[in-house]
């Protein structure tokens, strides 16, 4: 859902930045403007002297001015981040020894790990996302079981075979998982 909200966002914006930037250019460059552009031609300036000065003596006008533009700000940076922030760890820095270390794509360890989990007895379905960053990754696991097994059991061996292999295999020092059992009742718990 973020990224069509953040694709129409961009798409908007870009569009009326060409067509404002295009429209700007071609009566800079001395096209007649038409008659509902609020500049006359190609010396005009952007806010003449009666619209710089209008609001002047109002008492509310820069506060409101500086209040908005505050916030246009922080709203340009919190969508900045969200756009620059991953939310699925697409690299995991592996140790190989010589001090460079090696990168493993981490749909790949997402991947061994769902399988491994998938195979213990009493899962249904499972799906396995990788978080964090590409030196210290963690995995969120959710866990569907079938109506027979037992929660504690299947959590005891999925932290001590499957998350215990992609963490071995995978060369770190530790993975943590927060592990999402769903069944009967949903329970949440984190291992490391």
């Amino acid at each position: 859902m973020l990224r069509i909200v953040n694709r129409v966002l961009i798409g908007i914006i870009g569009l009326v930045l060409v067509v404002t930037g295009g429209a700007v250019l071609a009566v800079g460059l001395g096209a007649d403007p038409p008659s509902w552009w609020p500049h006359d031609g190609r010396h005009d300036v952007l806010l003449s002297d009666a619209e710089r000065t209008r609001w002047r003596d109002a008492g509310w006008w820069w506060p409101t001015v500086i209040a908005v533009l505050a916030l246009l700000v922080l709203l340009a940076l919190w969508w900045l981040t969200s756009v620059l922030r991953r939310h699925r760890l697409t690299e995991v820095l592996v140790d190989t020894g010589d001090g460079e270390g090696a990168l493993l794509r981490g749909r790949a360890l997402e991947g061994v790990l769902t399988a491994e989990a998938a195979r213990l007895e009493g899962v249904e379905r499972v799906h396995t996302r990788l978080t964090g960053r590409r030196s210290a990754p963690e995995a969120r696991v959710r866990v569907r079981l079938q109506p027979p097994a037992s929660p504690g059991d299947t959590l005891q061996r999925l932290t001590a075979e499957a998350v215990a292999h992609a963490r071995d295999s995978a060369g770190l020092a530790e993975l943590p998982a927060e592990v999402r059992l769903q069944g009967g009742r949903d329970r949440t718990e984190r291992v490391s």
